[in-house]
């Protein structure tokens, strides 16, 4: 019998998958790009993204620059929101990893919204489904099943 695998969770697992292709243009720190939208806030964050991070001189202790793609109209805002987002950074990490940002205007592609919600199944669908889920000690697996059963069955045109 096979044991079951522990559970991760996927921000756990899209950091270091990333990591190589975001070390070739200078990030080490993943947590820029994968977090760049809680850092700069909602405002910025769908207008700007994060390109590339240059260090002066990796044996010393100088900040890096943070090259940024920001969308013309919003390049004066972030030019002005500067010196807050480069602290946000810092405060973010507990380092003084960025000392500037280098705005290159351009486009930044759009970002999808959140999933679409499916809509509750019906009382009716969800009695339909109960039918073909067997009895369990744990309701609340059973509830759960008896409701994947039923979108299931919806998605496939089964009633």
């Amino acid at each position: 019998m096979r044991k079951p695998k522990q559970a991760h969770l996927l921000a756990d697992l899209v950091g270091p998958s990333i990591a190589e292709a975001l070390g070739r243009a200078g990030f080490s720190i993943v947590e820029i790009v994968t977090h760049w939208d809680e850092i700069v806030g909602p405002d910025l964050a769908p207008r700007t993204l994060p390109l590339k991070m240059q260090w002066p001189n990796r044996q010393g202790t100088e900040p890096a620059t943070l090259i940024v793609r920001v969308e013309g109209a919003y390049a004066i805002e972030l030019q002005y929101a500067a010196p807050v987002v480069v602290e946000r950074i810092n405060a973010y990490f507990g380092w003084r990893c960025v000392g500037r940002l280098a705005l290159r205007q351009g486009p930044v592609p759009r970002r999808s919204g959140p999933p679409p919600r499916v809509p509750e199944p019906a009382p009716s669908e969800l009695e339909a489904a109960r039918r073909l889920v067997p009895p369990g000690e744990d309701e609340a697996l059973t509830s759960a099943l008896t409701r994947l059963g039923a979108l299931v069955r919806r998605e496939r045109g089964g009633g």
